[in-house]
């Protein structure tokens, strides 16, 4: 069972703590060693009146246990004057509990300038000032935890709450560039979206579901969320009944809806709009870089267009990339073959982040060692090469535009231990293609051997962007698919670190792409600076499994997929 989780030595400072889910935020990190600043305005929940009464209470509960608080009586909009109130009496400031709030809920058409302004004055406003007051003094003790609270009216809207809403979202949008500014100086900054009884969901929620979505069952999540051993940054989360859920962002594929050197039209937007809406397949962008770079991507495809001035329909645009994946379908790439030394098994091994610092790793970087063997993962090595020197290019009905392919998914299993040096030879067939809308999606299966026996089996995902829109199939029963995970905690979790060069070292292994290395190439498609190859990330990932579930037994290692 895990150690508890303690804050002894930290300062939380809890808005809106007199009440409802702030009172347990401040009484839960009392009882864990953390001294608390309870804040409260002490008006009612439409954000009428002033009371030191509420503050003061939640302060004397945790006394009475034995805890450390002081209150603070102050609005939101002096967030100065509440993180000196920490400073003050504690000296520090270490976490910072967003949660004060009221509600004027109106009918958008009843909404006065008087409501829709002091809802963001509180919510918005409000949670931006007291950060700010605390951000300089996190940055320089290198340490923060920020949890800003949203809302489910925020993420889907609700009828009557436009102005609640708008401010709740507002501050996902804070909270996420908070995240981005605040890593490096190690200051983590959260949004919940939490459902509890409080004097906020009271005008929303009958009294049986008030009774049934306790603060205490949002609390533990605000608490791990701020720990020091928590390195979540920039989640979304909702949290009510002693349930927890991520939320991401998802994008569909999408669809191109102009030429080059054409006018877009609205009727090209709706022939295209089944495909632009359809969310199979579909992205889930983190970053506003991986957002940016499918731009390029797009850009760049319209530009290398090569169209009649006047088309006459789509399906001669179609034709005129000479895609056909008719032809394709199983048919064999050129055999090839892969013949090495020692030397290119330590290379891989260096390349996806082992070292002589760990004794454990000597027998993959040492040829002298009696144990020396290659890591399992090193036959995507041999594999790729059928990809990566041009094959696909000899297969008819495949004229594709190499800038243009992404590596989606990888799939590896190993039949026997590979050898550390000699030659191999790799059979690819193109197992299928689907179509994905905005690209096409290629199955690549590649069977490797030595002499005659079988090694290891690959199937690449390969995706071509904008040779998508040729009514092929979305899925196949070709495609590897994986078992769906136990629904447990992890077995077990590991951290590592990529130094620097770790593309450049990883690139020695044969993947020479310049995205990975040259700024000015990374820059074109949307990256602030030269990329890890996925598939360094995917040795890192088959390492660690490798160490902890096999002790380093390469003869127990069967299969892996990635995405």
């Amino acid at each position: 069972m895990s150690a508890p989780l303690r804050f002894d030595g930290r300062v939380v400072l809890v808005t809106g703590a007199g009440g409802g889910l702030g009172r347990a935020y401040a009484l839960a990190f009392a009882e864990r060693g953390a001294s608390v600043v309870v804040n409260d305005l002490g008006g009612d929940f439409k954000g009428h009146g002033k009371s030191s009464s509420a503050a003061d209470n939640v302060v004397e509960e945790i006394r009475a246990k034995g805890g450390k608080a002081v209150a603070n009586y102050d609005s939101v909009e002096a967030g100065e004057k509440l993180v000196k109130t920490a400073l003050d009496a504690f000296g520090r400031i270490d976490i910072l509990i967003n949660n004060a709030g009221i509600l004027r809920d109106r009918s958008f058409a009843r909404i006065s300038d008087e409501d829709w302004d002091i809802i963001h004055k509180v919510h918005l406003r409000g949670s931006f000032l007291v950060t700010r007051a605390a951000w300089n003094h996190m940055k320089n003790q290198n340490f923060g935890r920020i949890i800003m609270t949203s809302s489910a009216a925020g993420i889907y809207g609700n009828f009557g709450q436009a102005n609640y809403s708008a401010a709740k979202l507002g501050l996902l949008g804070l909270a996420n560039t908070l995240a981005v500014e605040g890593r490096k100086y190690n200051i983590h900054c959260n949004t919940i979206a939490p459902t509890a009884g409080s004097r906020l969901t009271q005008t929303v929620m009958p009294q049986d579901m008030l009774d049934a979505f306790k603060p205490e069952y949002v609390a533990p999540l605000v608490l791990w969320l701020c720990h020091e051993s928590c390195q979540e940054n920039s989640g979304l989360f909702e949290v009510g009944a002693g349930w927890i859920g991520k939320l991401r962002w998802e994008r569909s594929l999408g669809a191109i809806v102009r030429q080059k050197n054409q006018p877009m039209t609205p009727e090209e937007v709706q022939n295209k709009w089944e495909t632009i809406c359809d969310f199979n397949n579909a992205n889930k962008p983190r970053t506003i870089q991986e957002s940016v770079s499918m731009l390029n991507d797009v850009l760049s495809q319209i530009e290398s267009q090569d169209v009649s001035p006047n088309p006459t329909s789509h399906s001669a645009s179609r034709s005129s990339t000479g895609f056909d994946p008719s032809q394709s379908i199983g048919q064999k790439l050129p055999t090839m073959s892969y013949e090495y030394s020692h030397l290119q098994p330590i290379l891989y091994a260096l390349g996806v982040g082992m070292s002589t610092k760990d004794p454990d790793h000597l027998k993959f970087l040492f040829e002298g060692s009696e144990e020396f063997c290659c890591l399992p993962s090193f036959g995507v090595i041999p594999a790729q090469a059928s990809m990566l020197d041009g094959g696909l290019s000899s297969v008819p009905g495949l004229n594709i535009d190499f800038t243009k392919v992404l590596h989606g998914e990888q799939y590896l299993e190993v039949y026997k231990p590979l050898p550390t040096s000699g030659k191999l030879t790799s059979e690819a067939t193109i197992a299928d293609i689907l179509d994905k809308g905005s690209g096409a999606l290629i199955l690549l299966d590649v069977n490797t051997y030595s002499g005659k026996d079988l090694l290891c089996y690959n199937q690449f995902s390969v995706f071509v962007v904008g040779a998508g829109g040729f009514g092929g199939k979305r899925s196949s029963e070709k495609t590897k698919v994986t078992v769906n995970p136990p629904n447990r905690p992890p077995d077990a979790t590991a951290m590592d670190l990529t130094t620097g060069d770790q593309a450049a070292l990883y690139r020695l292994s044969g993947d020479w792409n310049p995205l990975h290395i040259e700024p000015g190439f990374a820059a074109l498609g949307g990256f602030q600076k030269p990329i890890l190859h996925g598939l360094c990330s995917f040795g890192f990932a088959a390492r660690h499994v490798l160490k902890h579930f096999a002790n380093n037994d390469v003869t127990k290692f069967k299969a892996i997929k990635v995405c």
